[in-house]
């Protein structure tokens, strides 16, 4: 006697679990984060080659580079605020298009004023449109707050990533083919992602008919979501302004402002620019601090993840309370650490000043979003975020300065060192919850009590 199967309704199988649409979405927007990233490096291995075949000064050059670096962070904002006008993917796919449009021309230009426009202008703006920023507003959009840390934190990663993947191959071709290539590679790379970002990009789940990730519904105390902008509202550009007017009534915006300064000028500034001619005065060959440096950027992907991953379970004033403090008194060792070999301190500097590199990035911006709240947080942020580039410029300027008129870079360490100290007691001074007054929106003061 044959027993046949019953058979199981189709309505009723267990269907498959599919991949959140915010994971691709957050793989296309890496993407372009990284590619930015190192569109943005490549002008550092380009400047030889340039004076080389033109005979322009390294002031020349340097000074289109302090121009890329400035702009790049002042429009982190204005494009905050574009992306709530137009939407994260138009915005995305037209920053790209500036890149490869102004890496694509310098191949033909001729004259100074050209590369100041070109790198300065179109390469600032555009890859300054793809900074952090965008990572903090896609993470808003399509998650809620306790899987945004960890989200964010994977983007901040991207800018190392993008120097690790574009500036080898970059400096190559530099010193190969000619610097036309490796000029050419970056618009190649920006035009080819365009189609990506559009077919894969949305600008909020509700597009798709879907929730943030996290977002089980109503009834869910995770909810925590925002919402697109209702119509009718300013242009960007005066969101922008007026969001700063707002901001700056705060306290808490000018200890996040001012950190941030801090952490650029330790960064970007200090260690990004002068590490190698710094370990070069000590004896170290060019090539050995460079390749250190380039570990600073491994450990950078490490520290930023985990970092992302500790905001959403600590509280973020006493990770940057821990962050900066422990970066301070690292610099303040640093000029007995350099030599002419590697010695096994320097090598546990270069181990943890990457673990620390831009680990402050995850919970500034879960301050922002706490104090500010979640509508506004990604502009917010976004001045912010200007201020790590300015710190930064004035940062390379201060310790080319210090290494003219005294021979060597000890000044700059212990500045450098004892703002960072500075730093980590301002962060203690931010309050627990939003301060009385707050401008953010009613109705987005239950998520930050909630948060905090």
């Amino acid at each position: 006697m044959t027993i046949s199967a019953a058979r199981t309704p189709a309505s009723t199988r267990p269907r498959r679990a599919r991949i959140h649409r915010a994971w691709w979405v957050v793989a296309v927007v890496l993407a372009a984060g990284v590619a930015a990233a190192g569109f943005r490096s490549s002008t550092g291995a380009l400047l030889e080659p340039l004076e080389a075949e033109f005979g322009w000064s390294r002031a020349t050059t340097s000074g289109a580079v302090t121009a890329n670096l400035v702009i790049y962070g002042l429009t982190a904002p204005f494009a905050a605020a574009l992306m709530d006008r137009f939407g994260i993917r138009r915005v995305v796919a037209a920053a790209l298009l500036l890149v490869a449009l102004g890496s694509g021309l310098t191949t033909v230009m001729t004259a100074p004023w050209q590369l100041w426009l070109l790198w300065g202008i179109a390469v600032g703006v555009g890859t300054g449109a793809m900074a952090l920023v965008l990572g903090a507003i896609v993470a808003n959009r399509w998650f809620v707050e306790s899987r945004r840390g960890l989200v964010t934190g994977v983007f901040s990663a991207a800018g190392a990533a993008g120097q690790l993947v574009f500036l080898p191959g970059i400096a190559a071709l530099a010193t190969g083919p000619g610097w036309r290539y490796a000029a050419l590679v970056v618009t190649g790379a920006a035009v080819l992602l365009v189609p990506l970002v559009l077919l894969v990009v949305r600008d909020w789940p509700s597009d798709l008919g879907l929730r943030p990730v996290g977002d089980d519904g109503p009834e869910s105390d995770q909810a925590q979501t925002v919402e697109p902008p209702p119509a009718g509202q300013p242009g960007p550009a005066r969101v922008a302004v007026q969001t700063l007017r707002e901001s700056v009534r705060s306290r808490t915006f000018w200890i996040l402002f001012g950190t941030f300064w801090v952490c650029g000028w330790s960064t970007n500034g200090l260690i990004g620019t002068h590490f190698i001619p710094a370990a070069h005065d000590h004896g170290m060959p060019e090539t050995t601090a460079a390749g250190l440096l380039a570990l600073v950027g491994v450990f950078d992907l490490v520290g930023t993840i985990a970092s992302g991953w500790l905001t959403d379970r600590v509280d973020p004033r006493f990770l940057l309370c821990g962050y900066y403090g422990l970066r301070g008194l690292s610099l303040l060792f640093v000029p007995a650490l350099l030599g002419p070999d590697i010695a096994p301190n320097l090598f546990v500097f270069i181990v943890f000043y990457g673990l620390d590199w831009v680990a402050t990035v995850p919970p500034t911006i879960a301050l922002c979003r706490r104090h500010f709240g979640v509508q506004r947080s990604g502009v917010v942020f976004g001045w912010v975020f200007a201020s790590h580039m300015v710190g930064a410029g004035v940062a390379a300027s201060y310790a080319g300065w210090v290494r003219t008129t005294t021979g060597d870079y000890f000044t700059a360490w212990l500045t450098a060192g004892g703002m960072c100290l500075f730093a980590a007691m301002a962060c203690l001074a931010i309050s627990r919850t939003p301060e009385r007054g707050s401008w953010h929106a009613a109705g987005e003061e239950s998520e930050v009590a909630s948060v905090a």
